[in-house]
């Protein structure tokens, strides 16, 4: 039966963010996303030799790229699940929590972002920025101690959507098929979704896709977020203010949606210029200086995060499972 497929789902959601919680990302594991970067990686060279390097060629390869590995990343997992659930509905269950447990990545950004404070509080700046260069695609060398830690609150508040919300809504709706069609576009868009002469074009369609599958679960995320904030002690008021404020403030129309509510309930500013490939990029800023940004505001990030996902696990699973009803 159909109800029973989507309770089974929503169990498997439910313990895809318990085993996301406890366990993480297991190095030892060979991760989805490896094999999903290594299809676009394949299907790009195959591409591009395919189509002329033209405008028109490197969108249209572009689009067959987004399409296929989006399809692909999509279809096989829900045949292999199909083929569990037929076997039995327990294997079934165990094979999606386990998909929906990989997908998701609260501990392991809290365990990066916390690198970042013990760099910085043990080692030092250089050790600081060397940690926060991991987890950000910007220059880190410029960087002052406030700036690595503005970075790495900035990096955990962007992902609370991109790596933990956004997959769990796709997953609420679609199961754990759902959550890796939503982790290819992703993937694809952090590879291809550059304006930079090689992307331009041939990155178009991957990057608009990325925007649209992130358009509703950036604003559930800050809702959810401001709600957290109170949870958390933080200044949800201010949250507020500053989301509507500051939401737009990126060149992205999703980005600043979480950033923005994460510097109001921290009380700090976040964004503003930035360096990468040797190049400044001047970017407006996202909250009010109100205070320094401090150490602590990365632990405080990482908690602010926690309590954002378990909102969102609460709410996508209740409606979920009351479509069962």
């Amino acid at each position: 039966m159909m109800e029973h497929r989507i309770f089974y789902s929503g169990i498997a959601l439910i313990l895809g963010v318990l085993w996301d919680f406890a366990v993480g990302d297991p190095q030892r594991w060979y991760h989805p996303v490896i094999a999903i970067g290594r299809l676009i990686s394949r299907m790009e060279k195959v591409l591009r030799r395919l189509f002329p390097e033209t405008k028109t060629g490197e969108r249209v390869a572009g689009t067959l790229l987004a399409v296929s590995v989006a399809g692909c990343s999509a279809v096989v997992p829900a045949a292999v699940l199909f083929v569990c659930y037929r076997i039995h509905p327990l294997l079934g269950i165990l094979l999606e929590s386990l998909m929906c447990g990989m997908l998701l990545a609260a501990k392991s950004l809290k365990k990066e972002s916390m690198k970042v404070a013990e760099a910085l509080e043990t080692e030092g700046l250089e050790a600081g920025r060397k940690a926060v260069s991991m987890i950000v695609g910007r220059d880190t060398a410029q960087l002052d101690e406030t700036g690595v830690v503005k970075a790495a609150v900035e990096t955990v508040a962007e992902n609370t959507s991109d790596g933990i919300v956004a997959p769990m809504c796709f997953m609420a709706l679609l199961g754990g098929a759902g959550g890796f069609f939503y982790k290819a576009i992703n993937t694809m868009d952090s590879m291809v979704g550059y304006k930079n002469e090689t992307y331009r074009y041939f990155g178009t369609a991957a990057a608009r896709l990325d925007d649209i599958v992130n358009f509703i679960p950036a604003r559930l995320s800050a809702c959810l977020m401001i709600c957290g904030s109170l949870l958390c002690g933080l200044d949800a008021r201010g949250a507020w203010r500053i989301y509507k404020r500051d939401r737009y403030c990126h060149a992205s129309p999703n980005s600043a949606q979480t950033e923005a509510v994460m510097a109001g309930a921290l009380q700090i500013q976040l964004a503003g210029d930035a360096w990468y490939f040797g190049v400044k990029h001047e970017k407006p800023f996202i909250g009010d200086p109100i205070r320094p940004a401090e150490l602590k505001d990365i632990e405080r990030s990482g908690q602010l995060m926690y309590a954002t996902v378990v909102l969102s696990a609460v709410l996508l699973t209740g409606i979920k499972i009351l479509l069962c009803i």
